[in-house]
């Protein structure tokens, strides 16, 4: 479908023009922004960049005229350009999470007081009883990141997740943790 056929359609029924722009193009689109993050998005991110690709074609699409003429080149040209800024945006979020992480663990294991425990064995005991009872994956990619000091990529490859995901199952992780300790009494 031509984009002079589309502005007609719109013109007549602005619903079934974004239908066809959907079946037409929705693949296509897909297959671009999947492409681009693939790597560092999850499911969800790349559905949203989907989203907000097509968002922008309806309303520029239903407005403007010069899309008319190459409108396959236009959405391609949106699709990636969408998909590079959510990519920027993900890894920059991925770096900030990532050592706001090691600062977490970091402030984490200063709140333990271990003058004011008996043993030290018995905290690192307790600590790792606590990391057991979060489950599966957590407690095997809190134990890679911190005991093994292994990266997010590495972990990502072992517990067949991104390594976005990684660092946000990390992030939740440790909340949990903290909970855990604090109830146990070891942190304030």
């Amino acid at each position: 479908m031509t984009g002079n056929e589309l502005k007609e359609l719109l013109e007549a029924s602005p619903e079934e023009c974004h239908r066809q722009l959907m079946k037409e193009y929705g693949r296509y689109v897909y297959a671009i922004v999947f492409n681009k993050l693939r790597s560092c998005g999850t499911r969800e991110d790349i559905e949203e960049c989907f989203c907000d690709v097509f968002t922008d074609i309806f309303l520029r699409f239903e407005y403007d005229e010069k899309y008319v003429s190459d409108i396959r080149g236009y959405i391609g040209t949106l699709a990636k350009r969408k998909a590079i800024d959510r990519f920027r945006t993900l890894s920059a979020a991925d770096l900030h999470n990532a050592h706001a992480d090691e600062e977490e663990m970091a402030e984490l294991v200063s709140d333990i007081s271990v003058d004011e425990l008996v043993d030290g064995s018995e905290l690192r005991r307790i600590l790792l009883q606590k990391i057991k009872e979060l489950g599966e994956p957590d407690s095997t990619i809190l134990m890679q990141k911190f005991y093994y000091e292994r990266s997010s990529a590495e972990i990502a490859k072992t517990v067949s997740m991104t390594a976005s995901s990684v660092r946000s199952r990390i992030t939740r992780a440790m909340g949990k943790l903290r909970i855990k300790l604090a109830e146990a009494g070891i942190t304030r």
